[in-house]
């Protein structure tokens, strides 16, 4: 493969595999239209860390515990599931709560959440170590490298539009980034289990 077919190959897989990340990303935007340089830096930081570290993770299990990797592949979509369904419910009750019950800062995305979120988005990228399973190791690295920086961009790129939405529909933008978030989990199940 030339080397213009592996960055292209790898920007390629990198756009795939951030839709998910991306969606997510409006999500957060529609839920903190007020949100900080830093934390939109941070959000996109954390999906592109999880995008780069799940295929490199998929890489060493294809080449050293293959067997392992394939009976914990059918857990995927359950465990994308779960942790989707769970931070938008949350997002969903944090918007019918009063503002006084609120803690004011319209930054809610912790670092507890963000991992969560990180994980429930690229858990299926552990998949794309079977792609680039023929790769060398350092070869490996440098497609996660390009995923992770197109995946950086384009969850800066959802952060700016979910931040543009939610200011002009208020509250019930935090229940529509909840019912994103929800959607996103049972499509995620519904591909990795059903279809």
């Amino acid at each position: 493969m030339s080397i213009y077919g592996f960055v292209i190959n790898s920007i390629m897989l990198g756009v795939g595999l951030a839709m998910d990340a991306f969606s997510v990303s409006i999500a957060n935007g529609l839920h903190a239209p007020d949100m900080k340089g830093g934390m939109k830096a941070r959000i996109a930081g954390t999906f592109a860390g999880f995008q780069f570290l799940m295929p490199m993770l998929g890489w060493l299990l294809v080449h050293y515990l293959l067997e392992t990797f394939e009976q914990f592949q059918k857990w995927i979509p359950w465990i994308a599931l779960a942790l989707l369904l769970c931070i938008g419910g949350k997002m969903i009750f944090e918007a019918f709560q009063d503002d006084e019950e609120s803690d004011g800062d319209s930054e809610r995305n912790t670092n507890k959440e963000l991992i969560i979120q990180g994980i429930a988005t690229s858990i299926d990228a552990l998949s794309v170590g079977f792609t680039i399973a023929d790769y060398k190791c350092h070869m490996a690295f440098l497609s996660s490298v390009i995923i992770a920086v197109v995946t950086y961009i384009i969850c800066q790129t959802g952060l700016r539009i979910g931040i543009r939405v939610g200011m002009k529909l208020a509250k019930k933008a935090s229940v529509l980034g909840g019912l994103i978030l929800i959607f996103i989990g049972i499509e995620i199940f519904v591909r990795g289990v059903i279809l």
